[in-house]
């Protein structure tokens, strides 16, 4: 299909950057494998920013978004080609007994607002547009809690980029330009062991994070282990500290014992997410893991491209030639790009949970 490049328009990017809310929704889909389902999703895509728009006006001041990400072999049936450079299946990790799992998802939803019943809403008017021909892979309720903490009690995403850092470390540039505007979005959905969590001591909690958990000041150098969580996700490439975007959010069933966070780290790149989980799960030098692993585990695992919202709103509804021989392609990864420029930060951690600006 034709890029935004090729129409001569000034590409606009969904709302991958924004500012924090109360209230979120993941939706996490799978398509029906026949290709009436694809040609009424490429109608639907071409329609999503009126959908938003239209529940959107219920409460301008509520700020509501909703973000779409495809994944690799859907993206071949809905788009053809070309395809975006560094998109490819989540590449699932196992090290000692810890499982970053790979589960299925072609299409994900991040609907996000101040108020729940916005998100409630869009959601519904989506699962009602499209009908029968998806099927629903996981769906989590996510919600701000108290002074921006996860249900661990520590307060997360402390360092998270703003502003143009914000943009440089989430979209796609000059490295891509078919695909410039768009971003690479990691999710997986943590489940918390809270009872053995909160059995610990403060000072040993604070050691796994890396952080005063009442102050949220960081630890100096002296007092933070080499397995501590952001020292594993601090990324570092040519002496300089790369980023990602994190819109983490709290969620669970106290009836049920679930008690979990939704984590989603948007990236111009997807390697650095992928550094910094392997960091995290095998460990750096490999034995010194994550030891927040000893308490949450991670159900879900998926990687997609959020187009930006110019490519969207020009899908046309038939699927180009080239997406025949496409849908044939091998899935495996293709050679990683080299990672863009990095922005320096003060912290990039990945601790699991919500965002927070500095």
């Amino acid at each position: 299909m034709d890029t935004p490049s090729e129409l001569n328009e000034v590409v606009l990017p969904q709302t991958v950057v924004g500012p924090l809310t109360r209230a979120a929704i993941f939706l996490v889909l799978c398509i029906r494998q026949d290709e009436d389902a694809y040609a009424r999703l490429r109608a639907f895509c071409a329609g999503l920013s009126g959908l938003i728009r239209a529940v959107e006006f219920r409460d301008i001041e509520a700020g509501l978004t909703c973000i779409a990400g495809f994944g690799s072999d859907a993206w071949d049936k809905l788009f053809g080609a070309p395809r975006p450079a560094e998109l490819h299946p989540f590449q699932e990790i196992r090290s000692g007994g810890r499982h970053a799992v790979s589960t299925p998802g072609d299409i994900l939803f991040h609907i996000r607002a101040k108020r729940m019943d916005l998100c409630f809403e869009l959601a519904m008017q989506i699962m009602d547009s499209l009908g029968d021909v998806v099927s629903v892979a996981d769906e989590v309720h996510g919600f701000r809690y108290f002074d921006d903490r996860d249900v661990m009690g520590f307060v997360d995403g402390t360092e998270n980029p703003r502003g143009d850092a914000a943009r440089e470390a989430a979209i796609v540039g000059d490295e891509d330009p078919g695909f410039a505007g768009g971003s690479y979005v990691i999710v997986q959905k943590y489940l918390h062991d809270l009872k053995a969590w909160n059995a610990l001591p403060v000072e040993m909690q604070e050691r796994i994070i890396g952080r005063r958990k009442l102050s949220d000041v960081e630890l100096s150098d002296a007092e933070k282990p080499a397995y501590a969580h952001n020292a594993l996700t601090n990324i570092e490439e040519n002496g300089r500290q790369l980023q990602i975007l994190r819109d983490n959010m709290p969620f669970g069933r106290p009836g049920h014992g679930e008690f979990g966070t939704y984590f989603i780290g948007y990236s111009r790149t997807p390697r650095i997410t992928e550094i910094m989980l392997e960091n995290m799960f095998v460990g750096k030098p490999a034995g010194n893991y994550d030891r927040l692993l000893d308490f949450s585990r991670p159900a879900t695992g998926s990687l997609y491209f959020v187009p930006s919202g110019t490519f969207l709103d020009n899908v046309p509804a038939d699927v180009p030639e080239a997406a025949e021989s496409a849908t044939g392609a091998s899935s495996e990864p293709p050679s990683p790009a080299p990672l863009p420029t990095p922005v320096a930060v003060q912290d990039t951690s990945l601790r699991i949970g919500s965002l927070k600006g500095e």
